[in-house]
C-alpha cells in the first residue's frame, strides 16, 4: 500500500480512531516498515488476540524502560507518537508466548488513554497524521546526500547486504525515504523515536543524516583502529583490541569511560580527605596505577578497595573532650557507685588535657574478677569525656595479622582490628577499649600481643603501621583501655605499657547500694514490671548476697534479682497477686533454699582445721586445712590436688614443727611412729601456691598439741625454714572474701600492712587484724589457750 492510500484510508475512517496500544521498549517501527515481534506479557498476548478477532490493527508506541519496575510499561511512559499496524502473520509458541509479523501502516498522535472495559491492556483514542508529499530543492538534496552517505555505511559495515542500498535509491517520496534509513541503521530507540516524531519532512531528513553521519563516523574510526593492530591475536590480545577500540570511539564521541570516571572521583576523594604527606603519595601512586587498568581486571578491585580505606579513615576528625570536671565527675558517679581510684585516674586525666591539650592519652588496663564492671566502664569514660567508644574483644584473638592487618598481596586482605575500630568509630580519638587482653593466644600465625606492644606504646603509637595501608596512623590521641581478669598472662613488655588499675569486686554495702541504683531498675525494665509492683528490701538483697551469691562481681546477684522478678512477673501475669514486696523470709520462695552457710565455726570446732585465705580468678575465698596422724612410718601426705608449691610449704611447715619440737612442746618421738595426713577439701579443684603456709602450720600444730584454734578466724602468708612469714599478694581480694564469709579475725604478714589502704573503711572495722613476722607469734594469735 503506498503512502498516499494509506493516508486516504485513515481519512475514510478505514484505520479506527480507537486503537489497542501495544508498548514496545527496545524497537520502533515505520509507516511501511515490517519487522518480527516475540510477545511475551499476559496483557500484550490478550492485545493481540483481540485484534486478530476482529480488523487485525493495533497502535505501536514506544515505552521508556524503567530498571526499577518489573512487568509492563506503565502508562505515563508512552511516547506520544507511535504508528499504527497490520498484524500479517502470528504464531503460538509452547511457552504462552506470540511471535508475529506486523507491517506500519501510519502515524498517530495519542489524544486520550483510556483502559479497555474488562481487558488488562490500554487503548487509545488516536489522530492520524498526514504527510505532506510535495518537494523542493532542499528536500531533493537532502535525499540525495543522505543516500550517498548511506551507501557509504553500507559499504563499511559488516551486517547491512548491499541490496539496501538499490532500494534507498529506488525510493522518491522524501519521508519514505527518512523512515527506511533510520529503520535499517544502528540507532538506539530513543533515536528512532525522535525521527518518528519529526512531522515536517525537511526537519526529519536532517535528523537522519546526523544519525547516518555518526554511523558512518564510528565504523570508519573502527576500520582505522582495525587496520593499526596485527590480525593474529590471542584471547588476551583479541580482548585488549576490543577495550582500546571502545576506549577510542568514546573518546572520539566526546565520552568518558567508567575508569576515567572512576578515577576521577577517587582522585576528588583524595583531595577531601586532607591525607598526611606519606599517605597522600601513597594514594597518588596508587590512582596513577588505577588509571592503567581496566576495570575487569583483579588488581582494579584491590587498588579501589585499598582507596576506600586510605580516604574512609578520619586522619583529621576528632570529637571535641568534655573538659568540665564537674559533669565528668556526675557522669562516672551517676554510672558506678564505688571504684574510687579508676574514677580518680579518669579525672586526673581530664585535668590534665585541660591544663595541657597535647598531652598523650594515658594507657589504663582494668584489672579484676567478672563482673565488676569493667567494660562498663570504659563506655562511661567515653560518655564523660564525650568521645566515640569502640570495643574490640582481644579473647581467643591468635593471628598477629587480626591486630596488624594482612599485606595487599594476599586475596581478600584487610586492615587489622585497630584501624577497621578507628574507621567505625568515626574520629581519631575515641575511646578504644581492648577487651579481656589476658585472653591472648599465640601459636604459627605469631604473637597479636607482640604486635600490640606498637599500639600501646605513647611513644610509638604516633607512627602506628598496619600492614594493609603501609603508611603511619597517629593512634596518640585515641584513649586505649585494655580490661584482664588475671595479669600473670600478659607478657611483661606488654604489661609494662600499661597503668593497672585493679577493681577487686565489692563489700556487701557496696553490692547492695549497686542493687537497688542500677541492677534491680534493669531488672524491673527487662522484666516488664514497675517500681509499684516489686520491690526489694535490704534485708532481701543481703540474704541473697551472702546466701546465694558469694562471688566479687555482681553478674550473679543479677541473675538472682532477675529470677525473683521472673517469679514475681508470672504471679501477677496469672492474677495471683497485683504487686509484691520482696522481704528476706521470701526469698527462699522464689531462689529455694540457701546455697551458702556460714561454715566457718563447725568446720573449726575440733583441734587441726584452720581457715585459710585464697586469691582465684573470680577473686578471693576462704579455704580449710585439716591435719590428723595415724600410726605409720615417718611419712607426710597430702590430699586435695594440691600444686608442688602448696607441697613445699607443708614439708617446709613440718620441718620446722621437728626442729623447734621442744618450743613447742612436743616430743621427736611422735614423728617416728606416725604418718601425718595434710587434707585441704573442695579436692575436685587444683590448689597452689605459697600463701597456705602459714595455715598449714597452724593446722599442723594445733592437732598435735590439741589445741582449737579460736573462733571466726583466718590467715594467709608464707613461711621460711628459719621461722619467718613473708608477704604475699591478693590482700584485698582475700579480706573481702573472708568479710564475706563472716570472719572477724585475720592474721597477715607484717609486710602486707600497708595494703590496708586499699580495704574499704567499713571492712577494716568489722575484721580485727593482727600482722605478724614470725610464726610462733601466729600460735600466740590463733591458738586457745
Amino acid at each position: 500500500m503506498t503512502e498516499e492510500k494509506s493516508t486516504e484510508a485513515a481519512a475514510a475512517n478505514k484505520l479506527p480512531d480507537i486503537l489497542p496500544l501495544l508498548p514496545v521498549v527496545d524497537s520502533v517501527l515505520f509507516p511501511k516498515m515490517v519487522t518480527p515481534l516475540l510477545v511475551m506479557q499476559p496483557d500484550s498476548v490478550q492485545l493481540i488476540d483481540e485484534a486478530m478477532s476482529r480488523d487485525r490493527v493495533i497502535g505501536m508506541v514506544f515505552a521508556k524502560p524503567d530498571p526499577a519496575h518489573e512487568g509492563p510499561p506503565k502508562p505515563e511512559s508512552y511516547a506520544s507518537v507511535g504508528t499504527s499496524a497490520m498484524i500479517l502473520k502470528m504464531a503460538k509458541t509452547p511457552e504462552d508466548r506470540t511471535q508475529l509479523l506486523v507491517q506500519g501502516l501510519g502515524r498517530f498522535r495519542v489524544k486520550n488513554l483510556v483502559q479497555a472495559e474488562g481487558k488488562a491492556f490500554f487503548q487509545a483514542e488516536v489522530e492520524h497524521l498526514t504527510e505532506d508529499a510535495s518537494q523542493n530543492t532542499e528536500i531533493e538534496a537532502l535525499m540525495a546526500n543522505i543516500v550517498n552517505l548511506f551507501a557509504r555505511v553500507v559499504q563499511a559495515s559488516p551486517t547491512l547486504p548491499a541490496e539496501v542500498v538499490y532500494m534507498a535509491q529506488s525510493i522518491k517520496e522524501a519521508g519514505t525515504l527518512a523512515d527506511m534509513i533510520a529503520s535499517s541503521l544502528n540507532a538506539t530507540a530513543e533515536e528512532k523515536q525522535k525521527v518518528l516524531e519529526l512531522q515536517p519532512v525537511a526537519d526529519r531528513l536532517k535528523e537522519v543524516t546526523r544519525i547516518v553521519n555518526k554511523q558512518l563516523e564510528i565504523l570508519e574510526l573502527g576500520k582505522k583502529i582495525q587496520d593499526q593492530v596485527k590480525e593474529d591475536m590471542d584471547k588476551k590480545q583479541r580482548e585488549y583490541y576490543l577495550r582500546e577500540q571502545l576506549k577510542a570511539i568514546r573518546t572520539e564521541l566526546g565520552e568518558k569511560d567508567e575508569a576515567t570516571t572512576e578515577v576521577e572521583t577517587y582522585r576528588a576523594k583524595v583531595s577531601e580527605a586532607n591525607l598526611p604527606p606519606e599517605a597522600a603519595k601513597e594514594a597518588e601512586r596508587e590512582l596513577e596505577r588505577l588509571g592503567r587498568m581496566h576495570p575487569s581486571s583483579a588488581e582494579y578491585t584491590v587498588t579501589t578497595t585499598f582507596l576506600d580505606w586510605l580516604t574512609g579513615l578520619p586522619w583529621h576528625k576528632a570529637t571535641e573532650d568534655n573538659l568540665d570536671i564537674k559533669k565528668a565527675r556526675k557522669v562516672l558517679d551517676d554510672d558506678h557507685y564505688g571504684l574510687e581510684k579508676p574514677k580518680r585516674r579518669i579525672i586526673e586525666y581530664l585535668a590534665v588535657r585541660k591544663l595541657k591539650p597535647d598531652s598523650k592519652g594515658p594507657i589504663l588496663c582494668f584489672a579484676g574478677p567478672p563482673g565488676t564492671g569493667k567494660t562498663s566502664l570504659g563506655q562511661s569514660i567515653a560518655r564523660a569525656l564525650g568521645r566515640k567508644f569502640y570495643r574490640m574483644s582481644l579473647g581467643g584473638v591468635r593471628d598477629e595479622a587480626e591486630i596488624r592487618g594482612h599485606r595487599r598481596t594476599y586475596v581478600g586482605a584487610l586492615p587489622g582490628r585497630v584501624i577497621q575500630g578507628i574507621r567505625r568509630a568515626e574520629s581519631n580519638n575515641p575511646v578504644f577499649m581492648l577487651d579481656e587482653i589476658d585472653k591472648l593466644g599465640a601459636d604459627f600465625r605469631g604473637d597479636p600481643s607482640s604486635a600490640l606492644l606498637e599500639v600501646l606504646d605513647p611513644e610509638q603509637n604516633h607512627s602506628f603501621q598496619d600492614h594493609y595501608l603501609d603508611v603511619p596512623f597517629d593512634l596518640s590521641k585515641a584513649m586505649f583501655i585494655a580490661t584482664a581478669n588475671i595479669l600473670d598472662t600478659i607478657p611483661p613488655a606488654l604489661r609494662d605499657r600499661m597503668e593497672v588499675l585493679q577493681l577487686l569486686g565489692y563489700t556487701e554495702d557496696e553490692k547492695i547500694h549497686i542493687a537497688e541504683r542500677h541492677l534491680i531498675p534493669r531488672q524491673r525494665s527487662a522484666n516488664g514490671l514497675s517500681a509499684e509492683q516489686i520491690t526489694f528490701s535490704r534485708g532481701a538483697l543481703r540474704q541473697i548476697i551472702s546466701g546465694y551469691t558469694r562471688e566479687a562481681g555482681l553478674r550473679n546477684l543479677e541473675r538472682e534479682i532477675g529470677s525473683i522478678c521472673r517469679g514475681v512477673a508470672s504471679r501477677i501475669a496469672e492474677g495471683t497477686i497485683a504487686a509484691e514486696v520482696i522481704k528476706a523470709q521470701q526469698v527462699t520462695k522464689y531462689l529455694g533454699p540457701m546455697r551458702f552457710s556460714a561454715e566457718t565455726r563447725a568446720r573449726t570446732s575440733t583441734p587441726g582445721v584452720v581457715t585459710g585465705l585464697a586469691w582465684t580468678q573470680v577473686g578471693g575465698d576462704i579455704l580449710f586445712v585439716e591435719a590428723t596422724a595415724m600410726k605409720g612410718k615417718d611419712r607426710l601426705i597430702m590430699t586435695g590436688q594440691l600444686g608442688d608449691v602448696m607441697k613445699e610449704s607443708a614439708q617446709a611447715a613440718l620441718s620446722f614443727i621437728r626442729t623447734h619440737a621442744a618450743k613447742l612442746g612436743l616430743s621427736e618421738s611422735i614423728f617416728e611412729s606416725q604418718d601425718i595426713h595434710i587434707h585441704i577439701p573442695a579436692g575436685a579443684i587444683p590448689k597452689d601456691g605459697p600463701s597456705a603456709g602459714v595455715t598449714i602450720f597452724t593446722a599442723l600444730v594445733s592437732f598435735l598439741t590439741k589445741r582449737l584454734v579460736i573462733r571466726d578466724l583466718a590467715m594467709t602468708g608464707e613461711i621460711t625454714l628459719r621461722g619467718q612469714v613473708l608477704p604475699v599478694g591478693g590482700i584485698k581480694e582475700k579480706v573481702l572474701a573472708a568479710h564475706r564469709a563472716g570472719i572477724k579475725t585475720i592474721i597477715l604478714p607484717k609486710e602486707n600492712q600497708k595494703d590496708l589502704e586499699d580495704i574499704p573503711k567499713k571492712v577494716q572495722k568489722e575484721i580485727a587484724f593482727h600482722f605478724v613476722d614470725r610464726m610462733l607469734d601466729v600460735l600466740k594469735l590463733a591458738l586457745e589457750k
